[in-house]
C-alpha cells in the first residue's frame, strides 16, 4: 500500500544551526495535514476531526532551534497516527481481519477508543465510516510510526554522545481542565512518571519558570507522561525525559481551534523556559537518582 505521505514529508526536523545543549524537543500531537485519503475515510468534518489535535504546539516551541536545540514536530494528525502510544496498540473491532496475539489489544488507551491508530476523537465521536485493513495500520506504523521514532532516538542519541546527557521535553496540549475560575484548575500539567523519568530539579526548574509567569502548575495528575516520556525517560542511564502539558484556553478557542491573544504572550513564556533551560549546566544529570515510587498508570 502506497504511504498516504508519498508525496509530502510526513514529519520533519529541525535541528539548530549548532547544538549548543543537550535538549530535545519533541511535539508528537501538532500534525494538521490530512491526506485526502484519510479524510475520504472519515465520518467527520475537518472542524470534528481535528479536535484531537494539540494545535499550534510545535508553534509554541518553535524557537527551540534558532536557540540551539532541536525540535522534532509531526505533519501527521493524531486523529490519523498517534506516535505516543505503543506502536501496536489497536482496537480489534476497527480492523476487518482478527488481531493475532502480537497486538496489544486490551490497554485502557485502546478500550477508550485511544490506541495507536484512534477509534474516536474527543467527545467519543468515532472517526471512520468503515473498518480499516490489518495493511493500512502496517502502512503507517511501519511507514511512518517507526521512522518517526528512530529519528528520536537518533536526536537524543547525538545529545547524549555530545553532552553525556539528554533530556526530551515532551510538548503536548490538554483541554481546560475544570469550570472557568476554578482556582484549583491547572494551566500547566508537568509529567515525569512519578519521578522515574526525570531529575527533580529539572522539573522543580520547569515548574518555577510557568509559576513565576502566573500560570498554575500540577505534577503527574492527570497526565503523568504517555509513551514517549515512559520509553526514554532513563536517568539512571543519563536520559530524562519530561511532559508538559499546557492547557489550550490559554492560547487558542476550543471550538474554532483558532489563535487568540493569548498567544504571543504564552510563546514568550515558553521562549524564556527554552533559554532557561538550554543555559543550563546539566552534567549533574548525568547520573542523577531516581525516584523508587511506583509510577501510576498514566
Amino acid at each position: 500500500m502506497r504511504s498516504d505521505y508519498w508525496d509530502q514529508p510526513a514529519f520533519e526536523t529541525i535541528r539548530p544551526r549548532r547544538l549548543v545543549a543537550p535538549i530535545v524537543f519533541n511535539s508528537p500531537h501538532s500534525g494538521r495535514v490530512y491526506p485526502p485519503r484519510f479524510l475520504a475515510m472519515t465520518r467527520l468534518d475537518h472542524l470534528s476531526i481535528r479536535q484531537s489535535e494539540d494545535a499550534f504546539v510545535d508553534e509554541l516551541f518553535s524557537r527551540a532551534p534558532h536557540l540551539g536545540a532541536p525540535l522534532l514536530r509531526a505533519h501527521f494528525p493524531r486523529a490519523y497516527l498517534d506516535a505516543n502510544r505503543e506502536p501496536w496498540e489497536l482496537d480489534p473491532t476497527m480492523f476487518v481481519e482478527p488481531l493475532s496475539d502480537r497486538f496489544n489489544t486490551n490497554s485502557p488507551r485502546v478500550a477508550a477508543g485511544l490506541g495507536t491508530l484512534a477509534r474516536v476523537v474527543a467527545e467519543n465521536k468515532p472517526i471512520y465510516r468503515e473498518r480499516l485493513t490489518i495493511e493500512d495500520a502496517r502502512m503507517r506504523i511501519e511507514g511512518i510510526y517507526h521512522p518517526y521514532h528512530a529519528a528520536l532516538q537518533k536526536l537524543l542519541s547525538e545529545a547524549l554522545g555530545s553532552f553525556g546527557v539528554a533530556v526530551l521535553i515532551d510538548c503536548h496540549s490538554m483541554p481546560r481542565i475544570g469550570r472557568h475560575g476554578e482556582r484549583a484548575t491547572p494551566d500547566i500539567v508537568l509529567g515525569d512518571r512519578y519521578g522515574t523519568t526525570c531529575a527533580g530539579s529539572l522539573v522543580d526548574l520547569v515548574e518555577t519558570a510557568f509559576t513565576t509567569a502566573g500560570l498554575r502548575v500540577a505534577r503527574n495528575r492527570p497526565y503523568a507522561g504517555g509513551f514517549c516520556t515512559r520509553s526514554y525517560g532513563r536517568p539512571q542511564h543519563g536520559v530524562h525525559a519530561l511532559q508538559i502539558e499546557i492547557s489550550r484556553h490559554l492560547y487558542m478557542n476550543e471550538t474554532t481551534l483558532e489563535m487568540h491573544s493569548g498567544f504571543e504572550p504564552l510563546r514568550t513564556i515558553i521562549d524564556k523556559l527554552i533559554h532557561t533551560l538550554i543555559g543550563l549546566d546539566l552534567m549533574s544529570l548525568a547520573a542523577a537518582p531516581i525516584s523508587t515510587e511506583k509510577a501510576a498508570a498514566e
